[in-house]
């Protein structure tokens, strides 16, 4: 069976699984920075036994207080870029590994819908960025369907960035 022709959840399961082997291969650990996914990725992560080997911390920071409080998200990042931003998404996953202590980490801020949007950031419009403290990577996906649509793509987008960067690394 092809990645294309799984289910959704047998796709991601898949990729937790990659996850999980990428990590113990490298004895890495994984954090989230996780905004419209709203732990989707961790519960991904964590549905894998075993998966404490490597993930300790998640956050869920739908609101820029949370990204403040936890992730020390500068409020002037979130005032001059908003909250769906690369350059917010890539302050989330260096204060997230940098609170949490892990190797890499993913964060995702996006617009899920049905509402939020505007003409600059549609509903679909995701941002995530993966990294550490000290390196960042940041994309931005736009993504068709219903607001649980969104949230699942993001969330398999999000998983796939976290093995291609353990991988190159």
């Amino acid at each position: 069976m092809t990645p294309n022709d799984a289910s959704p959840d047998a796709e991601l399961q898949v990729l937790s699984e990659r996850l999980q082997h990428a990590c113990l291969a490298r004895r890495r650990s994984v954090t989230t920075a996780e905004s419209c996914t709203g732990g989707g990725v961790a519960c991904a992560i964590t549905d894998i036994a075993g998966s404490s080997e490597y993930f300790e911390t998640g956050y869920v920071t739908y609101s820029n207080a949370a990204k403040i409080r936890l992730l020390n998200v500068p409020q002037a990042t979130l005032d001059a870029y908003g909250a769906v931003s690369r350059e917010t998404v890539m302050a989330m996953v260096a204060g997230a590994c940098r609170e949490s202590g892990a190797d890499v980490g993913v964060a995702i801020s996006g617009v899920a819908g049905p509402g939020g949007g505007s003409a600059q950031k549609p509903v679909g419009t995701v941002w995530f960025a993966w990294g550490n403290v000290q390196t960042q990577q940041a994309e931005c996906q736009r993504f068709d369907g219903d607001r649980r649509a969104v949230r699942e793509q993001a969330v398999r987008v999000a998983l796939q960035g976290l093995i291609r960067w353990l991988e190159e690394a």
